[in-house]
Parts: C-alpha cells; structure tokens; sequence
C-alpha cells in the first residue's frame, strides 16, 4: 500500500516496491481494463512468520525494529479471496485502485497480545534498532539479497509509521471480513512451537 503515497521521484521505497508503482502508472496506458489491488503488508511475510517465529520459540518476544510504528497485516488468502471476486464479475472494479488492509490497524505490542491470545502463552514486543536486527536477524535468514533489501525496507517504513492503515475494502468486496492476526496465528500454531 506505499504505492498510494509514491510519486516518480520517491526513492525511500524497496526496488520491488517502486516496480510495483510503476507497473500501476504504465498498465493504464496500456488501454486494458485494469484493476489495482494494493495489499498492506502480508502478514504470511518473514516479517511475522518465520522471523518472528525464532524469537517467540526462543523467548516469547517478538524482535523487530518496527519503534511504535502501527501496521495492519493482511493474509495472503485474503488478497486472494478478493481477487478472485474481482476476477469473477471485474465490471464493476474495472479502473479501480482498491487497498486492503487487516481488520485493525496497531502497535506491535497490540499484535504481541493478539499472538499471545492465539498461542495461549505469553508473548511481548521489543523494539530494536534497526541497523542492529538487520545485521542480526535479516542477514541470517538466508533470503537473498532482493527479498533482504525488500524486508528491511518494509521494516523501515513500519517505524516510520507508514502502515498505519485500516479499509474495510476486504468486507466490502467478498462479504466477509479480513482475517484478524489471532485467527491467522492460531492457524499457524506449529510455527510458533517452543
């Protein structure tokens, strides 16, 4: 969803993030019927999964660098269940530029409750400077070097609060709301075990 706050001359986004916006500024030209889907940040991502998971596995903490930055994470199922109901009638979202997002936008100590809800186990954030859980965690994780740039970017702009979104645009196109970070954790319980 940065994509909506970039222009041609924005430079603090990842590569992928301004090929994406510039995929929306040439398609139109293209004269197709184009619809654009903007997702927040999925919460499927490293970011929340496999990253996250170590630490909460660990310790029961959450490390990421994300300072009181709010985020609204959305499944990657739910950016499918709307495309597919674009897909089946676009008509009516032809031109359209529609932005989704999760049901709530918070801090991450409001996601650390909402995993520990889920896991049924105590589970905090803490906050670590950027430079510091890059080196750290990213580099380890064995990405690559395009996903890493794209992540820490996207880690960035959480601490800048650029994910402080929340649409009900998920409800209003398939009829049933986004998935909340407790439902998708709690389907994801095996991840998170100790």
């Amino acid at each position: 969803m940065t994509v909506s706050q970039m222009d041609a001359l924005s430079t603090s986004e990842s590569h992928h993030q301004r090929l994406h916006w510039l995929s929306e500024q040439v398609l139109p030209w293209s004269g197709l019927p184009v619809v654009h889907v903007r997702a927040s940040v999925f919460l499927d991502s490293p970011l929340f999964t496999t990253l996250a998971a170590r630490s909460i596995a660990d310790s029961g903490i959450i490390r990421l660098p994300f300072g009181t930055g709010r985020t609204s994470p959305i499944t990657t199922d739910d950016v499918a269940r709307v495309v597919a109901t674009i897909l089946t009638d676009p008509g009516p979202y032809i031109g359209g530029a529609f932005e989704l997002t999760g049901p709530r936008s918070q801090d991450m100590n409001g996601v650390a409750a909402e995993y520990a809800r889920a896991l049924g186990r105590p589970v905090a954030y803490v906050d670590v400077p950027w430079d510091t859980w890059a080196q750290q965690v990213l580099s380890r994780a064995g990405l690559g070097p395009y996903v890493d740039e794209h992540i820490a970017t996207m880690a960035r702009l959480h601490r800048e609060n650029r994910y402080d979104r929340m649409t009900p645009t998920v409800e209003e196109i398939t009829g049933r709301p986004a998935e909340s970070v407790e439902e998708f954790i709690a389907r994801q319980r095996d991840l998170f075990a100790e």
